[in-house]
């Protein structure tokens, strides 16, 4: 069965929280949940994408159910005073999903954040980590309540280098910082599983990737990188609604396992339906998870508590 998004359960009644949904697939993610149903919390990095994004989706859903505020993922404080905003408007357990996708690529030269971090591995998983750290006690302790990490197809040809996870040494722009920073994503995922397993708890921990698709993400490659890529796109790759069919169906589909990892079935993963992907022997050693895991804690100053609260 090719799974679209005909095939999305109500979510009526589901409150989901969505990094990175001002635009592409992280937009239709949020624009199909809304559609079906859900409440959507919007974070952007400011009120002019907010604003943009509200009135995109109520063009097409009226009736939606939109909350936005300010979230830089790149910034400690930022997202500690976000998780505030939401524990006082939303308290107790209310968060029934969160989808962690937003995330930067190929920046053309080594930056640091003024926490210090390097910022694509501070965008792309330091900052979701702290994200889902503090927003956890804020999630309902039932079935159906999911965590959704998004990777990519690149962590195929990745490693965790420790010695150089911030590319403290090397810096290379997308097959070395972003894939390694992808690839951080997933064993996050599925450390968070196996924790999640020991604690009893009833949340679901998966991982997607949406292939090969045209999002902005690739604004920051080269004149020739971007013609060659909007030349071969429609062979090899697939438009941002597509790529994000693997997030909707690890958001919303009932043959959704833990730890499952999703994504298109054509082309080397790069195209498709959405299915289950083999996840790369790289993420899969439970040691060096634990480590990550340790590592992250760490730096960020904030301490994953499954057992009911984040300390920080």
């Amino acid at each position: 069965m090719n799974w679209t998004t005909k095939h999305i359960p109500s979510q009526s009644g589901r409150r989901v929280l969505i990094t990175g949904g001002n635009s592409g697939i992280g937009f239709y993610t949020a624009l199909e949940l809304a559609r079906h149903g859900a409440e959507v919390i919007l974070p952007t990095r400011t009120t002019e994408k907010a604003n943009i994004v509200i009135e995109r989706i109520l063009s097409e859903v009226p009736r939606a159910k939109l909350t936005t505020q300010t979230l830089d993922l790149s910034s400690v404080d930022s997202i500690r005073s976000f998780v505030g905003f939401f524990a006082k408007y939303y308290p107790g357990q209310s968060l029934d999903l969160l989808i962690n996708n937003a995330g930067i690529m190929n920046l053309p030269k080594r930056e640091m954040t003024a926490d210090g971090f390097e910022r694509q591995f501070c965008t792309n998983y330091l900052g979701p980590f702290i994200l889902t750290a503090l927003l956890y006690p804020h999630m309902r302790q039932q079935a159906g309540t999911r965590i959704v990490t998004i990777s990519s197809k690149l962590v195929r040809s990745a490693k965790l280098d420790f010695s150089n996870l911030q590319s403290e040494k090397c810096y290379t722009a997308m097959y070395g910082t972003y894939a390694q920073s992808k690839l951080a994503n997933l064993v996050f995922m599925l450390e968070l599983q196996r924790r999640l397993d020991t604690v009893r708890s009833p949340v679901m921990s998966v991982g997607a990737h949406p292939g090969l698709a045209r999002t902005n993400l690739a604004s920051n490659m080269s004149g020739f990188a971007q013609f060659l890529g909007a030349l071969l796109m429609p062979f090899i790759g697939q438009d941002a609604a597509s790529g994000a069919l693997p997030t909707l169906y690890a958001a919303t589909s009932n043959e959704v396992i833990p730890a499952g990892y999703y994504g298109p079935d054509e082309f080397f993963e790069q195209k498709g339906n959405p299915v289950k992907c083999k996840i790369p022997n790289s993420a899969l050693e439970p040691g060096i998870a634990v480590r990550l895991w340790e590592i992250s804690e760490m730096l960020t100053g904030v301490r994953f508590d499954l057992g009911g609260k984040s300390k920080h």
